[in-house]
């Protein structure tokens, strides 16, 4: 019993998938938080750190070459181009990778692809052709910054940013487990985050929004609906409409009689 638990802490590895595991993830976490030799995003970072390790278990890896090789560009992890091609040289599953060119140097049609040989099969295996024309057609050539500087590296090392390019299409098309689903920094930096994928919107937003005046009449206000009279209950029968007042009788005239007024009796005038 003790031989097989020793034996099972023996292959015990960082990661998520037992509470043993999960629990030797933090304790070597904390050690390489607190190293001076891990990259600044991993100093002081404990989930940082376990995810490297993670990683690291996932692939065969040394952890500390991981933190040293995964980089944050744009927001989105991506491998550096020479740590993803030594994977792929010592993964036992091809010989080392080894690049042919193609079209004319100093020409857009120069390009190149990375082949390698099929240890299991002995099949040779080639890659995407990258060439100087798709990258200027797909903005990487003349890529600026947000001050409209160039920022992009293909203008000045063209040759060796068509082996990594080339490289890294390789190892998605034959091994994309190596890659573990990211891309390259370099081809991150080469993706403008406001134009691929839903960042097109938000580009449009941004350079066409309220451009042109909308000019819009105001609406006059509704009339309010004149509010229904109500209705009786059916059991009761509509009161009648009021009968209109009769207009008040004018006085009759007082007339004065034709004959003159009665003389007094008694003493007669002298």
């Amino acid at each position: 019993m003790g031989t097989d638990l020793q034996v099972q802490s023996e292959n015990l590895l960082p990661g998520f998938g037992s509470a043993a595991s999960f629990e030797l993830a933090q304790r070597a976490a904390k050690m390489l938080s607190q190293s001076t030799l891990v990259p600044k995003e991993y100093q002081g970072n404990l989930p940082n750190c376990v995810i490297a390790l993670n990683m690291a278990a996932r692939m065969g890896s040394d952890p500390l070459m991981v933190m040293q090789n995964l980089y944050i560009v744009h927001g989105r992890p991506g491998w550096s181009s020479q740590f993803l091609i030594a994977t792929a040289n010592t993964c036992g599953r091809f010989s080392a990778i080894r690049y042919e060119f193609v079209g004319t140097k100093g020409k857009d049609d120069w390009g190149c692809f990375a082949w390698a040989i099929e240890r299991e099969t002995g099949k040779r295996l080639e890659g995407g052709t990258v060439t100087i024309d798709i990258a200027k057609r797909e903005g990487w050539y003349d890529r600026k910054d947000r001050d409209g500087k160039i920022a992009s590296k293909w203008p000045n090392m063209p040759q060796q940013m068509l082996m990594y390019r080339a490289a890294a299409w390789f190892v998605r098309a034959y091994a994309p487990e190596l890659a573990m689903g990211m891309h390259t920094a370099e081809e991150i930096a080469d993706f403008d985050p406001e134009r691929d994928v839903d960042g097109s919107i938000v580009e449009e937003i941004r350079t066409q929004a309220n451009q042109e005046p909308i000019d819009i009449a105001p609406e006059a206000p509704a009339a309010s609906p004149a509010e229904p009279e109500p209705t009786p209950p059916a059991d009761r029968p509509a009161p009648a409409d009021p009968e209109p007042e009769a207009p008040p009788a004018k006085p009759e005239p007082k007339t004065q009689s034709a004959v003159g007024p009665k003389p007094r009796t008694g003493a007669l005038p002298f």
